[in-house]
């Protein structure tokens, strides 16, 4: 079978599914080609017995492209913001109070006095920074640089980590890091009520609405060009989609590999080191203890936080919990053991309380790191490929904007402009 379609969007994740949208509401007829049997793909939720589970620990950043392009669509949800206040830190086996503000840097055991002097004055300055000049120079080499004490260095990093999800201290951008640490600490993060497939939920009806044709699934197999131009998306099931665009929202190697006649996405791909994170994610009938409700790491990768504190996504007196180890391609240890190990340190019982259990020895949480080399978000691919007309990129590897899912969803807008513009002009001419 054989149709033809404005744009054919592969991939069913939050950014295709964005770019969908808009490129529907333009009166544009699209097509979404999605492999998994729904859309959503690291943004899906699992639902058991009352609980919502994300696909490892999700937070939805305030003030950024992500907000921007869910109030454009219409896209409704609701969540709240985690306390700042009250989290411990665990350093080499001893928790500390997690110095959040000038009160818990002044009782905090996890600092010396000379730390603790220094570490007020980072808190200061470091929104005032300016993330540019980093943009070259890892954030291993920025936090050697910028700090003196070793425990403020650590404990920068660790601020690091969470902000953007990577350990990859020796490969990540320090620019790019900063600038992601400047977001969080001025605007904070949203859990969502329900997890995230209330996103993936409203932006699957806002591209219903808009005429669009989801097709799930269904594998996309390769991109087919006729004189440098896209001309159409074959199908694993035989089908072929025609085309005038193709608008690519997946990883990098699944990009290259659908282009093979593209060098610039080869180029990208050979490049992308992913981020990846170990997590495990428990439900639990009750808490055991109601504190403490979130904990970090600073000497090994790790994360803890009760989600369910600040959002609904358990019955009545139970509790959904995730944790993490950061990069554990680089950590050195049994991160499942870690793990454990973590939540019976800080929430003991929890095992007779346990509801459901996942664990996630390697999820990708970024298609990749932002690099030093290359200078930070420059080095990053834009939403049109140079070297096959028609065809376009979304996702978090793509565009100069953020990370994570601000990424997503300000490539896929961009994606989505480009695309217009361009039958804008061929129609003109």
């Amino acid at each position: 079978m054989k149709t033809t379609k404005d744009v054919v969007v592969i991939g069913g994740g939050l950014a295709g599914l964005a770019a969908a949208a808009y490129l529907g509401r333009a009166g544009r007829s699209v097509a979404l080609v999605e492999k998994a049997h729904a859309p959503g793909g690291r943004a899906s939720t699992q639902e058991s017995h009352g609980f919502s589970l994300n696909l490892g620990a999700h937070a939805l950043y305030r003030g950024g492209a992500a907000l921007e392009v869910l109030r454009e669509l219409g896209v409704r949800y609701t969540g709240a913001t985690p306390p700042t206040s009250g989290g411990l830190a665990l350093d080499r086996g001893a928790l500390h109070t997690l110095p959040s503000g000038a009160l818990s840097l002044l009782t905090t055991g996890l600092l010396p006095l000379a730390a603790k002097i220094e570490m007020g004055r980072v808190f200061g300055g470091l929104a005032a920074a300016n993330p540019a000049p980093l943009a070259s120079v890892p954030v291993s080499t920025w936090l050697r640089d910028a700090f003196r004490a070793p425990e403020v260095r650590r404990l920068v990093g660790t601020l690091v980590r969470l902000s953007t999800y990577c350990a990859d201290d020796d490969r990540q951008s320090a620019g790019a890091a900063l600038a992601q640490v400047q977001h969080a600490l001025g605007h904070g993060v949203l859990y969502l009520d329900g997890g995230w497939k209330t996103l993936v939920e409203g932006l699957r009806d806002a591209a219903v609405a808009a005429g669009v044709e989801i097709l799930t699934g269904v594998r996309a197999t390769q991109i087919a060009a006729e004189g440098g131009a896209v001309s159409a998306v074959e199908l694993a099931n035989g089908d072929r989609l025609g085309a005038g665009a193709v608008l690519v929202a997946a990883s990098p190697r699944a990009a290259a590999a659908l282009a093979p006649a593209s060098t610039a996405l080869a180029a990208h791909a050979e490049r992308a080191v992913p981020i990846r994170a170990a997590c495990l994610d428990v439900a639990l009938s009750r808490l055991p203890r109601p504190r403490p409700l979130f904990v970090l790491g600073v000497d090994r990768p790790l994360y803890l936080s009760v989600h369910s504190g600040a959002a609904r996504l358990a019955p009545g007196g139970g509790a959904v919990i995730h944790t993490a180890q950061y990069s554990p391609e680089l950590a050195g240890r049994d991160a499942e053991r870690e793990l454990e190990d973590l939540l019976d340190r800080v929430q003991p019982g929890y095992r007779d309380a346990l509801v459901e259990r996942r664990f996630l020895p390697s999820l990708v949480v970024s298609n990749a790191v932002v690099p030093a080399e290359g200078g930070g978000y420059a080095a990053r691919p834009g939403v049109r490929v140079p070297d096959l007309d028609g065809l376009f990129l979304a996702g978090d590897w793509v565009g100069p904007t953020g990370m994570l899912a601000d990424a997503s969803f300000a490539s896929a807008r961009d994606a989505a402009g480009a695309i217009l513009s361009r039958r804008a002009l061929d129609r003109a001419a």
